[in-house]
């Protein structure tokens, strides 16, 4: 009696486990048909989709520039004087050589005649020593004077022939004075304000009477993140990349040259000074103006393109919808490059079907049906390649260079 007692008495636990077991098992099974019949039961969502494009994408860096002359040069005299007329306009664009501003020069003009007349008195004692010399050497021959009378007459010739080169000096130095009184341009280009007037006084080498900017050609200066110096440099090679301008009222549009990259970076912004040269006979870009610059560093080459609307930023990273078989599928993505409304992406095969809108009502597996034009729905394999993606409403976050 008591060994059967006994195994009756084991038996009860294991009868309890293989219940509680059965029971776990129904329960997760039943968790399990729930959420499938959830999503086979949700409704089919109508999505608009675009076909994954493989092309050639071109990487543009854009900054905002400002327009900088070329040269800036004050110009100030070399005298002290007063000004006895200016010849020109506030404004007016003059030419390399145009007279700008006559000064009194009177002091000067007389220092120049003195110089020649000097010059003059010079030349006619030269001319007398040399005709002495000249007799000194007949009496010599006839044994009339002495070696030493010969000597003194051809150190007075020598003499008198040096003091010629001093006096032509003294004359091309007194015209470079006199040059002074006549103030020109020193380049072509416009005018500023003029801040002296007729019968104002002016110091030599302190006194700015205006300044003229050359405007063509002109450049635009801009600054590039540092991550962007590689390319930069690249496109600097040679004749320089073409470098597209755009004026803050987007009516005019300027083709220009790369021309400067900077020989350091800026501690405290990161970026890296660069310089575009641009052609300008109608003297639309103003110095200090701003403009908009785009630069075409590189391509890269046979890249998956898809819409920008597409792509979605969540916490994990970027991702897109698919659609597969009819159902939504979540496929992250890394974007490597964005430009208008494309971004360049890896992660996508060309011809994947991506969805870009209605997206915000997907969830992985539901299915899906693609919207027609007309508001009717047709199958999303239908789509053609290579569809605009200007259909997508919703926009991804942007990625700057």
């Amino acid at each position: 009696m008591t060994p059967k007692f006994i195994t009756r008495f084991n038996a009860i636990p294991h009868l309890e486990v293989l219940v509680l077991t059965a029971a776990l098992l129904a329960g997760c099974s039943g968790k399990t048909d729930t959420a499938a019949a959830s999503v086979a039961k949700a409704p089919v969502v109508s999505i608009s989709t675009v076909r994954a494009q493989q092309r050639n994408f071109p990487v543009q860096l854009e900054a905002t520039g400002t327009v900088t002359p070329l040269s800036t040069v004050d110009v100030r005299p070399q005298m002290t004087s007063v000004i006895n007329k200016v010849h020109f306009r506030e404004g007016q664009f003059v030419r390399a050589g145009d007279l700008l501003f006559t000064l009194d020069a009177r002091t000067e003009e007389a220092n120049v005649t003195k110089a020649l007349a000097q010059l003059t008195k010079d030349n006619a004692a030269l001319t007398d020593a040399r005709r002495l010399l000249e007799r000194s050497r007949e009496l010599m021959g006839q044994n009339f004077i002495s070696q030493g009378a010969l000597d003194t007459a051809q150190s007075q010739v020598d003499g008198l022939a040096a003091s010629i080169v001093a006096d032509q000096a003294a004359v091309q130095a007194a015209k470079v004075a006199l040059s002074y009184a006549y103030i020109t341009a020193p380049q072509a280009g416009r005018a500023g304000a003029i801040t002296v007037f007729q019968g104002s006084t002016v110091q030599a080498n302190i006194t700015t009477l205006v300044s003229i900017t050359q405007m063509d050609p002109i450049t635009i200066a801009f600054n590039l993140p540092q991550r962007n110096l590689p390319e930069a440099l690249a496109a600097l090679k040679g004749s320089g990349q073409e470098v597209q301008a755009t004026l803050p009222d987007g009516n005019v549009k300027f083709t220009g040259r790369l021309q400067f990259v900077d020989n350091a970076v800026d501690l405290g912004s990161g970026t890296v000074k660069v310089k575009a040269i641009f052609k300008n006979p109608e003297g639309t870009l103003w110095p200090s103006a701003f403009a908009n610059v785009a630069l075409q560093a590189r391509t890269i080459k046979d890249a998956v393109v898809i819409p920008q609307a597409a792509v979605i930023q969540a916490a994990r990273g970027a991702m897109v919808y698919t659609v597969v078989d009819g159902k939504a599928s979540v496929r992250p993505v890394e974007i490597l490059y964005t430009q208008g409304l494309d971004a360049a992406v890896t992660g996508l095969q060309v011809g994947d079907l991506v969805v870009i809108d209605g997206r915000q009502n997907l969830r992985p597996g539901v299915a899906v049906q693609e919207r027609s034009p007309n508001g009717d729905n047709k199958n999303p394999s239908d789509k053609a390649p290579g569809a605009s993606a200007a259909q997508g409403k919703s926009s991804a976050a942007t990625v700057t260079p």
